[in-house]
Formats: structure tokens, C-alpha cells, sequence
């Protein structure tokens, strides 16, 4: 099948489907700069970090493939070369479509059938990983797996250093089983598997499978490793020896700042001002405004209720809907279309970087 020859080729990467765009794909055009991106190189590398391989670990369902694709964005906005490698892609692709693995593919006393197979998925992926950074000057790799066990991801390490390539292992630990839940739920309810199951109880087997399927996991404690352990999605986090590079300090800033659990984002125009053509002016909501900010509120309101019988509707809990929070430009407009909501008791905040740009001498033009 088209699958085996493409697994047995000596280079072989499925391109999957969280990077078969311009954003999370390499670029072919060298000549171009990134959007943050402020110098070029000729090896394409920058900020003097070398090679690097960010080392994803943790169980299913915690976000490691959301975490992998955000920050390969993140980087590659920065202009840092970056590419996923889904340890997942090089399995099913292994055992052909509609195959599986092994029962005991994943424990640590596999069968010696289990053990080669792992080997070879394995080989398969690293070598393209090595092939990506040797040859077409790759400079973060990130390698999306669970790596389960201290033991192996030690060997990790020392067989990257043996390439001169540095590594940090990414830890997505979560034991709120709330999160769990809500995760499996959104990632795998698409899987045939669960077609036509209740969407709490596919979520509550699929997290049973995780538990038979890999029964041994050790949490990442190992003093002589680069790793930062994010908790529960982002309550808190871990990180041990990070400072090695300027892009690791980059990752750890992004990574406070990364949302990976589920929300919703409303986007409103402010409503319409007395003096429309002027800037500098600031001037306050016109009558027409005043009655848009009250019927966009009562609407945003209207809307939110209608989202929480759905859930009820569905057979989920009769729970309260998440905190709403107001963020606003500085401009007299934009914070007085929120007064509605502020009466209401919601929290406003006033944003600078929302505030419409100056056109300075092309006001009016």
C-alpha cells in the first residue's frame, strides 16, 4: 500500500495535519523575513542558540500537540526555523491504514515483536529529525511524543548531544480531571471510535484507554535535564535549568502566556461618537452609539444564556457560565460602549494596544 512503501522509504515524514500550512509549515522562500523576525543569517539560525530539540512529555489528552503547534507558530513568527515531528504520524503510517498496534505496544516490558516495532517507528522519525537540522538548516525540532519514562527520555538526551543538539523536554502535567475531560472531549470525540457515544462517556473511556494502554508514566523530576513542567494547564509551573538560551527564555515567556484550555472570544466595534472624523478630539458615544452599546450588551447577554441551555439541553450540569472579562481601547468611545456591562458587575479593563492608531497628519484625508 501506498502507506508501506511511504513508511519504508529511508526518509519518510507524513506531513500532518497540524503543519500542512504556510504558518505551520517551513518556508521555501529564504529571502523573506518573519513578521517579528529583525535580522537574517546564512545559516538561517538565529540569536546564536545553535540546534535545539523541544522534547513534548506527557499522557494523551493533556495538550501536548496544542502546546507543539502554538509554539511552532510562536517561533516561526520570531523567524526561527521550527518543524513538528508527531511521533503519532510515523506509527499509523507504520501499521497502514486501518491497522494497529500491538496491546502491549506501549508497556515497558513489551514483547520483542512490540520492541522492534517501536524501534523502527522511532528510527524512522529521528533520522528525519536529524536529516531536517543537518541538511536544510533546520534550528527547533519540536519532537511530539509522550516519553513516558525518566530512563528513556535520559537516553534522549544523550543521544541529541551526541549530534550536537541541545535539548528541553516540555512537560504538559495535568491531574484535574475537569481539564481531562474537557480535553478529551474536544480532541477525540471526532475519532469513529466513539461515533454516536454521549460525549462525557467517550471521554471518560478514551481517559480509561490511556490508563491500560500506558500504565506507566513517571512525571518529570530528573535535576540533570533542561525541562519546565507546565501544571493544569497553566495554574503553575516547574522549570529546571532553562536558561541555556536566549529562545529558551522566549519559550518560558511564551508558555506563561499560552491559553490552552478551551474559551470563547467575542469581538465588538465601539459605538458611534459625536465627532466621528476626529482623533483628537476623543469624543463621547453619540445617542446612536448610547442605544448600540445597549442593545450590543443585551445581545452578548441574550447569547451567552442561550450557550448555557444548550449545555443543560445536552445533559451537562446546570453550572454557572465562565467569567466574562471586558477589555477596552483607552479611547473615551470604546470604554463607554462597556458601561452597560460594568453596571452589570462584569470587570472592565482599559487596553492601550487596542487603541486606534494615530493617523497624525492624515486625520481626515
Amino acid at each position: 500500500s501506498t502507506a508501506e512503501i511511504a513508511a519504508n522509504a529511508p526518509r519518510y515524514r507524513r506531513k500532518s495535519s497540524t503543519f500542512i500550512d504556510g504558518i505551520h509549515d517551513v518556508q521555501h522562500d529564504k529571502s523573506a523575513l518573519a513578521p517579528a523576525q529583525l535580522y537574517s543569517t546564512m545559516s538561517g539560525r538565529l540569536f546564536h542558540s545553535g540546534r535545539i530539540a523541544i522534547v513534548m512529555v506527557g499522557l494523551p489528552a493533556r495538550g501536548k500537540t496544542h502546546i507543539s503547534v502554538s509554539m511552532s507558530r510562536y517561533l516561526q513568527w520570531l523567524g526561527v526555523k521550527t518543524r513538528i515531528f508527531h511521533l503519532g504520524d510515523y506509527r499509523r503510517a507504520t501499521v497502514g491504514e486501518g491497522g494497529t498496534v500491538p496491546q502491549d505496544y506501549f508497556f515497558p516490558n513489551a514483547s520483542p515483536a512490540s520492541v522492534m516495532l517501536r524501534q523502527k517507528i522511532l528510527k524512522k522519525c529521528r533520522e528525519d529529525i536529524y536529516s531536517w537540522l543537518n541538511h536544510e538548516n533546520g534550528q527547533v525540532a519540536i519532537y511530539d511524543a509522550v516519553n513516558p519514562t525518566a530512563s528513556g527520555r535520559r537516553s534522549l538526551a544523550k543521544e541529541f548531544a551526541k549530534h550536537d543538539v541541545q535539548t528541553l523536554f516540555l512537560e504538559s502535567y495535568v491531574d484535574d480531571d475537569r481539564i481531562l475531560k474537557e480535553n478529551a472531549r474536544n480532541v477525540k470525540i471526532s475519532s469513529p471510535d466513539f461515533h454516536g457515544m454521549d460525549p462525557m462517556e467517550a471521554a471518560q473511556l478514551y481517559l480509561r484507554r490511556i490508563e491500560t494502554k500506558i500504565p506507566v508514566f513517571e512525571t518529570m523530576s530528573e535535576q540533570e535535564l533542561n525541562y519546565i513542567k507546565m501544571i493544569n494547564a497553566g495554574q503553575s509551573f516547574f522549570y529546571n535549568n532553562v536558561n541555556f538560551s536566549y529562545i529558551s527564555h522566549r519559550i518560558v515567556f511564551y508558555l506563561t502566556n499560552l491559553h490552552i484550555k478551551s474559551r470563547t472570544t467575542f469581538f465588538v466595534r465601539a459605538g458611534t461618537a459625536t465627532q466621528e472624523d476626529s482623533y483628537r478630539a476623543d469624543a463621547p458615544l453619540s445617542e446612536d452609539g448610547q442605544a448600540y452599546a445597549l442593545k450590543m450588551t443585551e445581545t452578548l447577554l441574550k447569547h451567552r444564556e442561550q450557550d448555557r441551555q444548550a449545555i443543560i439541553d445536552q445533559g451537562g450540569a446546570d453550572i454557572p457560565l465562565r467569567p466574562l472579562t471586558v477589555w477596552t481601547s483607552t479611547r473615551l468611545r470604546s470604554i463607554q460602549t462597556a458601561d452597560y456591562l460594568k453596571e452589570k458587575g462584569f470587570k472592565v479593563r482599559q487596553r492601550s494596544q487596542m487603541s486606534q492608531i494615530n493617523p497624525g497628519m492624515c486625520e481626515k484625508m
